[in-house]
């Protein structure tokens, strides 16, 4: 019998084993092996269920999981030994969509903390997280330090969008959102004055600023590549 070992979010005991009933896989998430689990339990201390998110830890073990007749409910022992808790689905996951594709992990963490943000309505958690997803994004594009802009721009994310702007780094049609999205990240920062309009403008602002820097290159590097397989050159 698969097992599993946590907090209880329903009775609040510790440490405490559940028996694990069920599994859907989320798909792989990270480095082309880690992959992600909805995990249904149920506490041997309450015997109510909870959903626990987890993700294989081990390259030995990736794809041995996914078969949901013999995948983790079959697994002999304590899924920890082969896993990473990395919490579990509540009320603060309704309606939370996942970050644009092929985003780096540290990006999409921040993404998704802003959209969860979001869907418990804290306009102003989600605007300061959002213009920090903003912030590791456009920096990853800076050029190096003994090269312009000057390392005031490097600092500010209001200075570095517009000189991303007039240097053509960014796409010009994105600019005039960008200067709303700079004020509207600065005051959930440093005022606390957001609106939920403010905050879905932040929102499809980092959206479409990811897509624009990791999704859309990546599919065409995809599309691309399926296009050499079929003519045989690789």
């Amino acid at each position: 019998m698969a097992l599993l070992t946590a907090d209880c979010p329903r009775c609040g005991a510790h440490h405490v084993t559940f028996d694990v009933k069920g599994q859907k896989s989320q798909g792989v998430i990270a480095h082309g092996w880690v992959e992600r689990f909805e995990i249904f339990s149920v506490c041997r201390h309450c015997h109510r269920s909870t959903v626990f998110i987890a993700d294989n830890n081990n390259y030995d073990s990736r794809g041995i999981w996914r078969d949901e007749s013999s995948g983790v409910v079959t697994c002999k022992g304590y899924l920890n030994d082969y896993f990473e808790l990395s919490g579990y689905v509540s009320l603060k996951d309704e309606g939370v969509e996942d970050p644009p594709e092929y985003i780096p992990l540290d990006i999409a963490a921040v993404y998704t903390e802003a959209v969860t943000c979001v869907s418990v309505k804290c306009w102003n958690a989600a605007a300061s997280m959002f213009r920090l997803a903003i912030d590791l994004a456009t920096k990853s594009l800076l050029p190096p330090a003994d090269q312009d802009p000057p390392a005031k721009v490097r600092r500010s994310l209001g200075l570095r969008l517009e000189w991303m702007f007039k240097s053509g780094v960014l796409p010009s049609e994105l600019e005039p959102l960008a200067d709303c999205i700079k004020e509207d990240g600065n005051d959930g920062a440093h005022a606390g004055s957001l609106t939920e309009n403010e905050a879905l403008d932040l929102k499809d602002f980092t959206h479409s600023l990811l897509e624009r820097l990791y999704t859309v290159p990546k599919r065409l590097e995809l599309a691309a590549l399926r296009r050499r397989e079929r003519r045989g050159e690789i």
